[in-house]
This record gives structure tokens, C-alpha cells and sequence, in this order.
């Protein structure tokens, strides 16, 4: 276990340059009268490890020390060859590089676990797309990659849900997520999302911009995605479900209405169950309760039942004139 913290923590101190003694406890799960002692044990090794006095110091490697270790466990090697995905890699053009970078690792390693990462990837397969999606390949996707890399500024004309607009952007992220590309871009002064397969036209300038310092795409995109779904939910609606019915309800929702679910703890006489949960406007939950059938009942709010009913009754004169009744 202390081998693998003063590896650990060598490790953290050539990525990260000056790092303060707390945070090697908290990234380590130990005290900082611990860390200490590994620092200690660690000079005594004869690696030139030293501290900075005052507020803002802290432990760092003497410029130009490079760690050279070869200190993976097995489960490390195994993570790494789990965590590549080589169809998103082939999209942005890295295809190759992944490639490369996988037969290295698997060259660096000792036998045994070269085996143990061989026997990972035979064994684990990540396949993005939902059920019966397709993963995307917009037109512009490497270039965007490209502009995100290189921190270039960008001009687009992009197809939104109603018209075509021109837009100027600061790419500052790629996002994968069920299949399709997704570009989080500075416009002004606000941080938004695009589609990347809805741009039709797009140029890379040679106009360089400053990231900002504060912003972190993964912390981004769950506020994004949390905000989308509740202004997607804006509604909450009482149901009444039979067995297949409120299997096929958990089934079918999203992850956002599955976690606000409120069941009954009792079945009725008839083994229908209530719920309460959040639901669209009344025009996309009449649609997206259809797919139900006889297996639903809305009981609240009313004007979404008279909505169901409505469409209902639309459907029932529709399909009874094709019968000529």
C-alpha cells in the first residue's frame, strides 16, 4: 500500500508541478502527518523532492526530474484498455493514433499483464448509440475537434429547430452522448450547445482565443443536461398503470423522470398502480402516453386527460370512417 502512494504521489507531483501537502492527503485518503513521512522517505531515496514555505506553498520535483515508472497494477491496465472508445476515436480522426497508442502500452507492459488487458478487451465491448440509433458522423466533426484543440475561433451557419442562423463561436468542448455529437461553444458572452450535424456551414479562422480558466466541460454538460430535462418536464401528471403498463413506463422514460417517480406502495383490485411524475407539455405527453394504450389512465392534471381524450376520440372517427362505419 505505501508503494503505491509514494508512486502515486511522485506521479501527481510531475503532472502537476507544486502541490500542497493537503491535497496529497485527500487525493491519497490519508493524514497529512503521513504525507510527511512519505516526503521524507522519499528525499532519503535520493528523489529531489522539495517544499515552499508560506500560504501558497507546497511539494515539488526539482525542474527538469522526470518519473520514470512502471508501476501499473492490473487493474489499471485493464481500465486503460477499457476506457478507450475506438468508434468515437475513429470519428474525430484519432482512429489511427488510438490504435498506436494501445499496441505501445500493450508493448510497455510486463507479460502478465499484457494478458490481463487482452483478456479485457476481448471480454468488454462500449457501443454508444442507444437501441436501434445510429452514431453520427457530421460532416464538420473533425474540424471541430480540430477548432476545440487549437482553441481557434469558428463561423457556422446552424439549422435550429425553427430557421438557419449565422453564428461566431469560441469551441470549447466535444460531447458524445447517445450516438450524436454535441459542440458546447462560447457565443458573446454565454456558453451554449450545438448539434454538430446541424451545422451546414462551417469555417475554421486562424483567429486564436483564450479558454477561460473557470470552465470544465464535464461540470458544464451535467448543468446542461440537468437544466434541458426540466425545462423538457415542465409539467406533473398522476397516472394510473397496469403491470405491463408501468413496466413499459420505467422502461421507455428517461433517466431524468425514472429518479422523480412516485409509486403507490399498493396495487388496486386490479393490480394497476399510481404514480406521480413529471411530464412534457400537453402535446408531446399525450404522445408520448399513447404509446401505452388501454394500459394508462391519466388521472390529473384534467386538461392533460381531456388532452388524451381528445386525441382519442380524433383517432377513433378516423380509423372508423376507413371502416366505413
Amino acid at each position: 500500500m505505501r508503494a503505491s502512494r509514494l508512486i502515486n504521489i511522485l506521479t501527481t507531483l510531475q503532472a502537476n508541478g507544486l502541490v500542497t501537502a493537503e491535497t496529497l492527503a485527500e487525493e491519497n485518503e490519508v493524514s497529512v502527518r503521513t504525507i510527511y513521512r512519505d516526503i521524507d522517505a522519499l528525499s532519503l531515496a535520493g528523489i529531489p523532492v522539495y517544499s515552499e514555505r508560506g500560504s501558497d506553498g507546497g511539494y515539488r520535483l526539482l525542474d527538469g526530474y522526470r518519473v520514470r515508472l512502471n508501476g501499473m497494477s492490473q487493474a489499471e491496465a485493464e481500465a486503460m484498455f477499457l476506457s478507450g472508445l475506438p468508434g468515437a476515436a475513429a470519428d474525430l480522426g484519432l482512429g489511427s493514433l488510438m490504435a498506436g497508442a494501445q499496441k505501445k502500452l500493450t508493448a510497455a507492459l510486463p507479460e502478465e499483464l499484457r494478458q490481463s488487458a487482452a483478456k479485457m478487451q476481448a471480454k468488454f465491448h462500449l457501443d454508444a448509440p442507444t437501441w436501434f440509433g445510429e452514431n453520427e458522423q457530421p460532416l464538420y466533426l473533425q474540424a471541430i475537434a480540430d477548432a476545440v484543440w487549437n482553441s481557434k475561433r469558428i463561423r457556422m451557419r446552424y439549422r435550429t429547430w425553427k430557421s438557419e442562423k449565422n453564428r461566431e463561436a469560441e469551441p470549447l468542448g466535444v460531447v458524445l452522448k447517445g450516438g450524436a455529437w454535441y459542440m458546447a461553444a462560447k457565443v458573446e458572452e454565454n456558453v451554449r450547445t450545438y448539434r454538430i450535424s446541424r451545422i451546414l456551414d462551417l469555417v475554421v479562422t486562424d483567429d486564436r482565443f483564450e479558454r477561460p480558466g473557470d470552465f470544465d466541460l464535464a461540470s458544464y454538460w451535467n448543468e446542461n443536461t440537468r437544466r434541458l430535462e426540466e425545462e423538457l418536464h415542465p409539467n406533473t401528471a398522476t397516472l394510473r398503470l397496469s403491470p405491463w403498463g408501468l413496466s413499459m413506463l420505467k422502461h421507455n422514460s428517461p433517466s431524468f423522470v425514472r429518479s422523480r417517480m412516485e409509486l403507490s406502495d399498493e396495487a388496486d383490485p386490479e393490480g394497476w398502480k399510481t404514480v406521480r411524475l413529471p411530464v412534457a407539455t400537453n402535446r408531446h405527453a399525450v404522445s408520448e402516453l399513447l404509446r401505452l394504450g388501454a394500459d394508462v389512465e391519466v388521472l390529473e392534471p384534467a386538461d392533460l386527460r381531456a388532452a388524451i381524450g381528445d386525441e382519442v376520440q380524433r383517432l377513433t372517427e378516423r380509423y372508423r370512417a376507413d371502416a366505413g362505419l
